[in-house]
């Protein structure tokens, strides 16, 4: 690993931590040239032979930062914190590598998506489903808003038993 500092490329590891669930290692790291302390991290890399199954039968290079870019448009302007927003594309991540080895379906992405938005935000739901599902008319948007919100009364009803 090459110092930010001096550029060197001789270092010692200091001390190493798993982080974000075990996904990622943090590793803190002395250069043996200056002498200074940097932090470096390290993740596996399996999203890059991932291929995305879309609609039309194309595939395309999984990327997560598209996927994330779709959940922030979902949530902009809402009471959405950018770090609940990278933990659904952590737990959609995790179900895809659960589920998938080298192909996924664009159908599958979107459908976890919408599940964990449902959950968070119901508008920022409501916005990733109208682009997702590609509502035709008002009245198709209509029927999901319709539904969302008797599933939230539902929730909110005290239970019984």
């Amino acid at each position: 690993m090459r110092c930010p500092f001096c550029k060197e490329d001789n270092d010692k590891v200091i001390d190493s931590r798993s982080s974000e669930g075990g996904r990622i290692i943090r590793r803190r790291r002395e250069c043996l040239g200056c002498e200074r302390r940097f932090t470096t991290y390290e993740k596996i890399g399996e999203a890059s032979k991932l291929n995305v199954v879309k609609k039309d039968g194309t595939r395309v290079p999984y990327d997560r930062d598209k996927l994330v870019a779709g959940l922030q448009k979902a949530c902009y302007k809402r009471p959405v914190p950018a770090e609940k927003i990278r933990d659904i594309a952590d737990r959609i991540e995790e179900e895809v590598f659960r589920n998938y080895d080298r192909e996924v379906s664009a159908l599958f992405l979107g459908e976890q998506a919408m599940r964990f938005l449902r959950k968070v935000d119901k508008v920022a739901y409501i916005r990733f489903a109208s682009v997702y599902r590609d509502f035709t008319d008002a009245g198709d948007l209509l029927d999901e808003v319709t539904q969302a919100i008797a599933e939230a009364d539902a929730a909110d009803q005290p239970k019984l038993f």
